[in-house]
């Protein structure tokens, strides 16, 4: 039943994630930001599957600090690193994330999206885009220092697309950094949430 579950979710979310904007206004799209064809990917892995994930403490766009620590032993963790706030594919990838939340939650796991912009702007970004429903974190200052940290902060200051799946014992279950300027398929996130809470 669970497997029928998380297959539906997948076709439905991949559906509605084909698609663009989910219904954000013109004026949100107009100021969207397009930076063009990037280098696909312009840094290297620091992080290893099989090993503890650096833990690290940010400023969320809540108001409150957000540590990786404080997720083990309750809840598998996804971090979501996106390149930049109001750019195309960062602007979609978000708030479909949206869509699909059960699969999260079928899997005792949360969320974190990660940037290095700062709050100010990920709160107006984050406004426009509509309600999120997990935290979106700044690794503004120092500049980048998590992101480097992963191995994830490109030449240009900014960080590649990339996923890194997290059990409850803070290990590394599965690194995804992939063409920074195409949103990552659904069917990897379902299927790492699966096996990763299915190996506990």
């Amino acid at each position: 039943m669970k497997r029928q579950y998380l297959f539906f979710t997948v076709f439905i979310g991949t559906v509605l994630l084909s698609t663009t904007a989910f219904g954000l206004s013109e004026t949100f799209k107009g100021h969207i930001y397009n930076p063009g064809q990037l280098k696909p990917v312009d840094s290297v892995l620091k992080v290893k599957i099989g090993e503890p994930a650096p833990d690290f403490s940010l400023a969320s766009v809540g108001g409150d600090s957000v540590s990786l620590s404080s997720y083990e032993g309750k809840k598998n963790v996804v971090i979501s690193f996106v390149p930049a706030a109001w750019t195309p594919v960062c602007s979609d990838q978000w708030p479909g994330y949206n869509i699909v939340k059960g699969l999260f939650d079928e899997n005792d796991a949360v969320l974190l999206g990660i940037t290095v912009d700062n709050i100010p702007t990920l709160f107006a970004w984050t406004r426009e885009m509509g309600d999120l429903w997990f935290p979106v974190l700044s690794d503004f200052w120092p500049h980048g220092a998590v992101a480097k940290k992963y191995g994830v902060l490109r030449s240009d200051g900014t960080t590649e697309r990339g996923l890194v799946f997290i059990d409850k014992k803070g290990i590394i279950r599965l690194i995804h950094v992939g063409d920074i300027n195409v949103r990552p398929k659904l069917e990897i996130i379902a299927g790492a949430l699966e096996r990763m809470n299915t190996a506990q």
